[in-house]
């Protein structure tokens, strides 16, 4: 979840116009040789010793693993005496509402660049660890943790949304306090571009979530979904996720986003440190210089990509295109999902036979497999009725030509293609991560969940 790095007020441009709003995505826009690849991965942070999520502000918990983050060239953000986000050059480390750490990374030029970033950082997170007794897990849910065996961190935003998520659906509270994920950030070259690599992310989703599935367990048992932390966004918050159906309609661009983004309420305005709760209100009352408590205040463009932010539908535009399909997972998995969309979007053939996959679907098929593939995975039936397997081999083969075109090299002579193995091997396999996970807690974990620890930690 986006964290604001700078807390401070300071005068801003006035949003005037619609123009405005839609300037924030075509400032987006940039040509080829500028394009970058930002990736964003959640772990857990347990006590080593018992298993149990540590607070903010005990010794060695939340606050303590951010200061001595700090050692390694890190600077704090700090919201009302908390420090609550670090930045440097390797992007911003923030915190997830239960203690979740989150890496933002830096927009980087290649993947080998992206997971070299990914491993600094978790060294560094061990290295912390070490010292404090603390160690972190890649999953895509708490796999035994209640919510009220968890923190809440002291950010502004969180407690405006924890309020407000028990009102609009079911699984809210579940998102915020007990998923982690992994983030893949695109950049487009132009609305028309930007069209084609949003749809394109859209229609495949599915396919990430079920590679990626790795949340079969809630409160030490299996919950029947191998991605639950998909299906939590299905009972989440229906006017800000979803699929998104006019993704595919003729036309669709900037105006059509912006029309969506406007009628999604608004959950706070940030003004001088503090966030005002506005939860359920209207920005295009915002705009018009009447939301109530802000009377005659027109909002700043800092307001719109705060609100921008609020939004979670399986693919986000902002200044980019973010697609939030996958479960969080271990390492090979965050240098994964990047490899998977630079493959698919970065390079013009591959995102044309992508398209050619997809394209077709109805939006009523694009809905089903979305709502199958928590439960089913690999097995989901696709519109064309193959397997989501069976399209997904085609797909990774897709995305292996686009990086092989990129033909962007390490210091050893490897292309970017070798950081789909782990994808290509669950796809052989036909078993998602969690369907390994359930065999192990089925067979000789017998039942026994510490055992995940051991096995999905970093």
């Amino acid at each position: 979840m986006t964290t604001r790095t700078e807390t401070g007020g300071k005068a801003e441009r006035l949003i005037e116009s619609r123009e405005d709003l839609l300037a924030v995505f075509a400032r987006g826009e940039k040509p080829r040789e500028a394009w970058r690849i930002g990736t964003e991965h959640e772990k857990f942070v347990y006590r080593c010793a018992d298993h149990r999520a540590p607070s903010y502000d005990e010794p060695g918990g939340i606050r303590d693993v951010l200061n001595e983050l700090v050692a390694y060239g890190w600077q704090p953000v700090i919201e009302k005496g908390n420090v609550i986000a670090l930045t440097g050059p390797d992007g911003a480390v923030s915190l997830e509402p239960a203690g979740q750490l989150e890496l933002s990374g830096a927009p980087r030029e290649h993947l080998h660049q992206t997971c070299a970033e990914a491993a600094r950082h978790l060294d560094q997170c061990k290295a912390v660890g070490e010292k404090l007794g603390v160690c972190f897990l890649g999953m895509g849910m708490w796999p035994d943790k209640a919510r009220s065996d968890l923190p809440v961190m002291p950010k502004g935003r969180y407690t405006i949304m924890l309020n407000y998520m028990p009102k609009v659906g079911s699984l809210g509270l579940d998102m915020m306090l007990r998923t982690c994920t992994i983030q893949t950030n695109l950049d487009y070259e132009s609305e028309a571009d930007m069209a084609r690599k949003f749809r394109v992310g859209l229609a495949l989703q599915p396919l990430a979530t079920a590679l990626f599935a790795n949340s079969p367990f809630t409160e030490g048992r299996p919950n029947g979904f191998l991605s639950f932390r998909s299906h939590i966004w299905s009972d989440t918050d229906p006017d800000r996720t979803g699929m998104l159906p006019f993704v595919f309609e003729d036309g669709f661009g900037y105006e059509r986003y912006l029309d969506y983004a406007l009628d999604v309420p608004m959950y706070f305005v940030y003004r001088d440190g503090i966030y005002h709760d506005v939860a359920g209100r209207s920005f295009r009352d915002f705009l018009d210089g009447r939301l109530a408590g802000f009377e005659g205040e027109k909002p700043r463009v800092s307001d719109f990509t705060d609100h921008l932010s609020t939004i979670f539908p399986e693919v986000r535009l902002k200044s980019f295109l973010e697609m939030r399909g996958a479960d969080g997972g271990r390492w090979g998995k965050i240098c994964a999902l990047p490899a998977l969309w630079v493959g698919l979007l970065y390079d013009d053939a591959a995102l044309d036979a992508a398209w050619d996959e997809v394209k077709h679907w109805s939006l009523e098929g694009r809905q089903r497999l979305r709502d199958s593939v928590p439960a089913l995975g690999l097995r989901a039936e696709t519109p064309d009725g193959e397997s989501l397997q069976q399209l997904g081999q085609r797909i990774l083969a897709i995305a292996a030509s686009g990086l092989n075109a990129r033909a962007r090299f390490n210091a050893s002579g490897d292309n970017e293609s070798g950081f789909l193995d782990p994808l290509r091997e669950v796809l052989a396999a036909g078993r998602t991560p969690a369907e390994r996970l359930l065999d192990l807690y089925n067979g000789e974990w017998a039942g026994d969940i510490d055992r995940i620890y051991a096995e999905q930690s970093f």
